[in-house]
């Protein structure tokens, strides 16, 4: 009996996909109409599931870090260290791509429909619509995200507030909604192939300037790397020497592994146990800190995601022309960090929530197929970064708490 042959590696599937695209765009684009639904569907796909993924994914975040240790001084530390650090990074990311400007000159058409959710908002109308004025309303609403994300939010804390019984029904109940949505999320992603073909096939045939695109598309990757750089080398380190009292040298060494585990699988839930051990068996960090802020920064903390979230939506805004104010780029912001605490540490679970950025400021979901090109590449790097500002935390955090012994 024959032997099946088995199927490549998805990265090696969109790599081939990307390449079929590319030449099927500039040889054939009067054919584009036949194979560009693909990536119609794909996007639809990927807007289907955001709501029900945004709403179960940080309420079960929410929920779960509530009940651990009832968030006291250890939980606080950890929260604010991961908050706090994601947020340096985006910023990092944001001062970058806005000096660099690597979309502009790409020379993109927005639709008709997509101008249409491209509404200017001020600083304090932005703070305003926060806060839903009908929930149903604004998760069928372009542009209404973040009033679904801030009553996520709302109702994930007041679940633990309640007594237990239905606590843990509704702790349970979300937990279980948000493993089907990764369920679904992870079934639509193997689809990732067919959804570049179509979208980058369309792109390419529209596209009267070819090396501008392309050009665009490097300076974008550069971008990224660079802020995920200065990132890990400059902001972590710091954090480390000068709030932890620990030398970032030695402990690198000291997770290295780990680092590379994680650039090779592009998932910070599968690096874990390496991470736990690493931290545990070299850097002396008791069992108490690790168990506990470990597995939360696994969830929760994605500093590498949220700068490549952010850099990649101001990308796809200069692409199309589109000069983001300062109250839409607040949104990017803090947008980009409850999509980061979001994101699920599995490969290219980052590029779903980018369409959910996407949809709070009013940009068109379509741009998505600008990064997919490159999406896994970068998606090593920034996985890298997630689980080094992880072992960080971990690190600063047990120092403070007199837990640490060889850093």
């Amino acid at each position: 009996m024959a032997k099946l042959v088995k199927a490549p590696a998805l990265h090696w599937q969109i790599l081939i996909a990307l390449v079929l695209a590319v030449l099927f765009g500039v040889y054939l684009p009067g054919q584009v109409n036949y194979i560009s639904w693909m990536g119609t569907i794909f996007l639809r796909a990927l807007q289907m599931i955001i709501i029900p993924l945004v709403i179960s994914s940080i309420i079960s975040g929410v929920t779960n870090i509530g009940n651990a240790e009832n968030l006291g001084r250890l939980g606080l530390k950890t929260i604010i260290y991961y908050i706090s650090t994601s947020t340096l990074a985006i910023l990092t990311g944001l001062a970058l791509v806005n000096i660099v400007k690597p979309g502009v000159g790409a020379d993109l058409n927005l639709t008709q429909e997509a101008e249409l959710g491209l509404v200017e908002h001020t600083f304090k109308d932005t703070l305003i619509r926060i806060i839903p004025d009908n929930i149903f309303s604004s998760m069928t609403q372009n542009g209404e995200l973040l009033s679904v994300i801030f009553y996520a939010l709302i109702f994930g804390f007041f679940i633990t507030q309640v007594p237990a019984k239905p606590r843990e029904t509704l702790t349970g109940f979300f937990n279980a909604v948000f493993d089907v949505m990764m369920k679904v999320t992870m079934f639509i992603i193997r689809f990732t192939p067919f959804g570049i073909f179509g979208l980058v096939a369309d792109r390419i045939a529209q596209q009267d300037d070819l090396g501008a695109l392309v050009q665009s598309m490097g300076s974008y990757m550069l971008v990224v790397i660079a802020g995920l750089a200065i990132h890990a080398l400059v902001t972590l380190p710091l954090i480390a020497r000068f709030i932890g009292k620990i030398n970032p040298l030695k402990h690198f060494h000291a997770v290295k592994t780990a680092l590379l585990t994680a650039f090779s699988t592009s998932s910070s839930n599968a690096t874990l146990p390496l991470t736990i051990q690493s931290v545990e068996e070299n850097d002396g960090v008791s069992n108490k800190i690790s168990s506990f802020t470990l597995p939360l920064g696994a969830t929760i903390n994605m500093d590498g995601t949220a700068l490549y979230e952010c850099v990649a939506v101001m990308f796809i805004a200069q692409a199309y022309g589109f000069d983001l104010t300062f109250g839409q780029q607040v949104i990017v912001v803090i947008t980009s960090i409850l999509a980061s605490i979001g994101a699920a540490g599995v490969p290219m679970a980052g590029l779903v929530m980018i369409t959910i950025i996407l949809s709070a400021v009013g940009l068109p979901l379509e741009g998505v197929g600008l990064i997919l090109a490159v999406d896994r590449i970068l998606d090593m790097f920034r996985t890298s970064v997630n689980v080094w500002s992880d072992t960080c935390g971990a690190v600063v955090i047990a120092r403070s708490e007199g837990e640490v012994l060889n850093v």
